[in-house]
């Protein structure tokens, strides 16, 4: 594994592989695609790769998988055989445009999407696997709207991380996927209602980061960074726009500044370009809304994307992050095994 050394000590400290996945709702299979493109000469599951995984909404299902041990190209299959039906859009043409017309209606006073065919979904990829099965670290961000405070589901690699372990699978991905007005709020089993991750950290970036050099005590000359976005909308907005205006843009805003700030933070904390290179970024540049968060009519496109874009970042990605497996993970606490 590559190292480097620590001044004054003589010693090596081991390089700590961090992959982050984005929020973006079916737009998911872009990076979805990007990491079953990059996992088909490797010969074990991509997330064997990584010391520590985080991902935010769609980002946060593909890291709870990943961390479990799946495949990338399970997860990817279950973008695009499933995506349609999770979000109401499989079968005849006219129907679906008929119920796109009707679920429009209906999120105007009522989430759009219906969350219990998503869970189905979820449970038959993840079935009743706990956060304490993960092989991997792991970060998924939810927000706990009823204390309206940050809700983070993590692994326990830390000994003052006694509970979230013993956690369903499934209920971390609910919770981190539920987007206000797309899901209703989701009740865990133990009925703490949690609400989306995005709503503060779309982009897990320095979450991570932070977890790393902080609750890990990894030095941040160790981090290597590997953050995959969905898409990133290319746009300007006019010098005075009216409210109609700033209303559809708004949300964009919202995310792209939350996402940029993530960015920076990191890289102050990592030393990124002026001490070393430490953050791989890859999210393609696509026109203003051309994709959105719930329209599946555009998966091939998504998909091929990712396909595209882990092809031309192989060269710069393979060296940093996949030349072998990471040390195995050693959680301070274990799930009691079934007498």
């Amino acid at each position: 594994m590559e190292s480097d050394g620590i001044a004054g000590q003589g010693a090596q400290t081991p390089i700590r592989r961090i992959l982050c996945i984005d929020g973006g709702g079916i737009m998911g299979t872009q990076p979805a695609s990007f990491l079953a493109s990059l996992e088909e000469d490797l010969g074990h599951p991509i997330g064997e790769c990584f010391d520590l995984i985080a991902g935010t909404s769609t980002g946060g299902i593909l890291a709870i998988g990943l961390a479990l041990g799946l495949p990338a190209q399970s997860l990817l299959d279950l973008y695009v055989t499933r995506g349609p039906h999770i979000f109401g859009q499989s079968g005849h043409s006219v129907l679906s445009r008929t119920y796109d017309v009707l679920r429009s209606l209906r999120h105007v006073v009522a989430p759009k999407h219906d969350a219990d065919l998503l869970r189905a979904e979820l449970e038959a990829v993840l079935g009743d696997k706990k956060i304490g099965d993960a092989r991997t670290r792991l970060l998924v961000p939810a927000l706990d709207a009823d204390h309206r405070s940050v809700y983070i589901y993590k692994t326990a690699h830390h000994e003052r991380l006694k509970t979230d372990y013993k956690r369903l699978a499934v209920d971390a991905a609910m919770a981190t996927a539920a987007a206000p007005t797309y899901y209703k709020r989701h009740r865990t089993s133990d009925d703490i209602g949690l609400l989306d991750g995005g709503t503060w950290c779309n982009n897990p970036i320095a979450l991570a980061t932070v977890e790393a050099i902080t609750l890990l005590g990894w030095p941040s000359s160790s981090l290597r960074i590997l953050s995959l976005g969905c898409v990133n909308e290319v746009y300007m907005l006019r010098n005075s726009p009216g409210w109609g205006g700033l209303a559809r843009d708004i949300a964009r805003l919202f995310m792209d500044g939350q996402s940029r700030g993530a960015l920076g933070m990191a890289k102050l904390l990592t030393g990124h370009e002026y001490e070393r290179q430490a953050i791989y970024r890859c999210c393609p540049d696509v026109p203003k809304g051309f994709f959105s968060l719930d329209d599946t009519r555009k998966i091939t496109q998504l998909k091929g994307m990712g396909a595209a874009s882990a092809r031309r970042e192989r060269p710069r990605i393979e060296p940093v992050f996949l030349t072998c497996k990471a040390e195995k993970f050693v959680p301070r606490y274990k799930l009691k095994e079934a007498s």
